[in-house]
């Protein structure tokens, strides 16, 4: 049974301002960052290991951190192998950057304390030391990203179903298929999902990268897979940057259920799933839960990208939301940012309230693909009846 949605609006346009002048804004800032960030790692590593020209220096990895913003800009309108490459070296660059930025900043405070202890280091042995750091870390962030874990989880929920006690659902987020992350990347995580064989597949969002290109081609492999007690799924931001059913339609053809801002009932269990533009907004989420009419009787899960608004989810009678979208920092020190920001949601099984939430650190990456600190998941979840 399907409890549709409120009236509201199903489909959603990037505003062409966006895409044009603020996007150029935006692309202007984060190249000023980024060339700063690039200009005092070059200038550390001339002055540490006494090479002349630091300006010089900077030419290619400064064009490798600029050329991110039009490569990201550019894939929205072109799959030529050419800008794929460039994309990917530009990406894993920035990964670099965010190591090597950090090495010099340690070599100027190493440098500061040797000369204020009268330490006689030699500044190219400093360098060595803690920029052989962040390119091993670097490397690290490579391999680490493109290693595929299981992680496993067991939830309690009252009142569970005998259909649904000890089945097991596989939350799978953020595959940002795209221009690193292809369907051999795709072909990959199902593969690991059919010796997994779960019961159910839940999507919370991101499964493309943004672009419209190619999507047919991105999801094909889904058509060979298929579960008990079906695939679902609900867009994430990045499902969001053009007019919404240009990402729902690929997704649907390929045979997964669409949660469109509405509720099933699979076996006694409730399933809702709300995109995420109306998940993000209170008064929209709200609604959409009241519409659905959830059963307080029965467990609910929730699909919802973001681990946001979740006190409006507890209060409707959601057991469990699933999310997304945090990539849990995916690299080191955002990690720690992200977690200021979402604190205990920012990943792993939490609760408020009588509601439990699980926040995937996600299956792909975005940007640098990289990761430290963190992993790239399929997250198993087993079911189980609550019990006084």
């Amino acid at each position: 049974m399907t409890t549709p949605l409120p009236q509201v609006e199903e489909e959603r346009s990037t505003p062409p301002d966006f895409t044009l002048r603020e996007m150029a804004v935006f692309g202007s800032i984060v190249s000023v960052i980024l060339l700063s960030a690039n200009a005092l790692v070059c200038a550390t590593w001339s002055y540490f290991f006494g090479l002349p020209g630091w300006i010089a220096w900077q030419i290619i990895p400064g064009a490798l951190a600029i050329v991110f913003i039009p490569a990201t800009i550019l894939r929205f309108r072109s799959t030529h192998p050419a800008l794929r490459v460039i994309y990917a070296l530009s990406a894993s660059w920035l990964g670099a950057l965010n190591f090597a930025f950090f090495a010099a900043l340690a070599c100027w405070m190493v440098q500061a304390i040797a000369w204020m202890m009268a330490w006689p280091l030699p500044r190219p042995s400093v360098a060595i030391v803690l920029f052989g750091l962040a390119l091993v870390t670097t490397i690290y962030g490579l391999i680490n990203a493109a290693r595929l874990r299981i992680t496993r989880v067991t939830v309690k929920l009252p009142n569970l179903p005998e259909a649904w006690q000890g089945c097991v659902a596989a939350l799978v987020t953020d595959l940002h298929l795209g221009p690193l992350s292809g369907p051999d990347f795709l072909r990959r995580v199902l593969t690991r999902l059919r010796t997994m064989q779960p019961d159910a597949v839940f999507i919370s969002g991101d499964m493309f990268d943004g672009s419209t290109l190619g999507l047919d081609q991105l999801v094909a492999p889904w058509r060979e897979f298929s579960t008990p007690k079906g695939i679902f799924y609900v867009t994430g931001n990045h499902d969001e940057f053009a007019e919404r059913s240009l990402y729902l339609e690929p997704v649907r053809r390929v045979g997964i259920h669409v949660l469109n801002n509405e509720k099933v009932s699979l076996d006694g269990l409730q399933i809702v799933g709300v995109h995420d533009s109306e998940a993000s907004n209170p008064l929209e989420l709200r609604a959409i839960l009241q519409q659905a009419h959830i059963d307080r009787q029965q467990p609910s899960i929730l699909l919802a990208h973001r681990p946001i608004n979740l006190s409006i989810a507890e209060q409707e009678g959601i057991s469990l939301q699933l999310s997304g979208h945090t990539h849990h920092g995916q690299i080191w020190p955002w990690n720690l940012v992200v977690a200021r920001i979402y604190g205990r949601f920012a990943y792993g099984l939490g609760r408020l309230g009588k509601m439990l939430v699980y926040t995937s650190s996600g299956t792909g990456t975005w940007g640098p693909p990289l990761r430290v600190g963190t992993k790239s998941e399929i997250v198993l979840i087993q079911f189980e009846r609550e019990t006084a």
